[in-house]
């Protein structure tokens, strides 16, 4: 008998829907053309990507041309990163972030470093927000570039973009934002948002793996990241993955026309397994803000257990989550992001996040309640610390 199995880590990919498949698979087989190429089936490739720039334009309120294509949101950040570096370091080396970006935008700020950039970190709250009068306070004549996640991977916090944005162009500082967790959930308008740099990778929104894109504001100077032929307008050299690129926008086109419909499930669902753990599970803390936040993250931390022992127990009842420590990928030390907001390290180490989908049910969140009830209860009764917690309470 097959197990049963329940995602809840959409954060950290998402299905391909039906229609996004089916929209790539002609790119696979019949027109399999290389888009450079001048006769007909190369044409027809070529005409597809297009396409593909002016439906994921017209989803964030950008040009077509403002658009370019990449193989991840990793990649968009680097290049909107280390191109922004190269092609103004001659004004400055000064760059600013926080201190719960994604390590797609931290390592590059630490490669920058090690090549003699200065890299400040802006420092956040206890629910993850980044103040934009700290960022005005960091600016400096010789900073060039400011790098602020538009919403958490993690804990869910959405940033004031819009606000920050403001602050930096009022001191002529190229603003980039990694919008790879936001695109899909939230609304995203780069005019209105005023960023001239912007990151997004398809897997986040039922979209295929291995797809990206970067927006970049038509007049911005940015040094190319790829070197080759003259794919994307001699911005990003390679073959161009035409496959990926329409089911990209194919699924970014979707998210768009849904995103009222998907937000109010998620957040449904994400209410509902709070009440629910909160209900029936004492000693636990909500990570991130309250409001500001993706409809379908909740962060939480349960104290006096191991949020690999959560992890592990889950799986075993057909559960996939994730944990906010570290120690499941070979590193001893709890996440950055959850020691940023204030956590001490023990109660970072009994974190977990549950990132809820299109195929959720109510029915699955009562679910993970009862099991996450009955897991915590486990593990708390083998836990030394929670005996001397419940003696001292005595």
């Amino acid at each position: 008998m097959q197990k049963r199995v329940i995602y809840f880590d959409h954060a950290a990919t998402t299905y391909v829907k039906p229609e996004v498949l089916d929209a790539m698979l002609p790119y696979f087989t019949q027109e399999y053309g290389n888009a450079s190429s001048v006769y007909s089936i190369g044409r027809s490739n070529r005409k597809a990507i297009e396409d593909a720039r002016e439906t994921v334009a017209k989803c964030i309120g950008a040009m077509p041309n403002e658009i370019y294509f990449t193989g991840s949101g990793t990649e968009a950040d680097n290049w909107a990163i280390k191109g922004a570096a190269l092609a103004h370091r001659n004004k400055g080396k000064h760059i600013i972030t926080s201190s719960i970006e994604h390590p797609a935008v931290l390592a590059p700020c630490e490669f920058l470093q090690k090549q003699g950039y200065d890299i400040t970190y802006i420092p956040v709250d206890q629910d993850g927000l980044v103040n934009p009068a700290d960022v005005d306070k960091a600016i400096r004549p010789d900073t060039i570039l400011v790098t602020i996640m538009m919403a958490n991977n993690e804990i869910g916090t959405i940033q004031p973009i819009k606000e920050i944005a403001q602050v930096c162009k009022k001191h002529g500082v190229l603003f980039h934002t990694d919008a790879v967790q936001a695109a899909g959930n939230i609304p995203i308008d780069v005019k209105d948002l005023g960023v001239d740099l912007l990151s997004v990778s398809g897997h986040k929104f039922y979209g295929p793996k291995g797809t990206g894109a970067l927006y970049i504001r038509k007049g911005v100077k940015i040094e190319s990241l790829i070197h080759g032929g003259h794919q994307e307008r001699n911005r990003r050299a390679g073959t161009e993955n035409v496959p990926g690129i329409v089911g990209f926008a194919k699924a970014l086109e979707l998210a768009t026309q849904n995103l009222d419909a998907h937000y109010e499930k998620l957040y449904k669902l994400r209410e509902r397994a709070l009440e629910g753990i909160f209900e029936k599970i004492p000693h636990v803390r909500l990570n991130g803000h309250r409001e500001k936040r993706l409809p379908g993250n909740l962060n939480v931390s349960f104290s006096f257990v191991e949020g690999e022992s959560i992890l592990l127990m889950l799986d075993m009842k057909g559960i996939k989550a994730s944990s906010g420590s570290a120690c499941t990928s070979g590193s001893l030390d709890p996440s950055h992001i959850l020691l940023a907001i204030g956590l001490p390290h023990e109660l970072a180490h009994g974190s977990l996040r549950l990132t809820f989908g299109e195929s959720n049910t109510e029915e699955e969140v009562d679910y993970l309640v009862d099991c996450l009830a009955e897991i915590i209860d486990k593990l708390r009764r083998m836990s030394p610390l929670y005996e001397d917690f419940i003696k001292g309470e005595c």
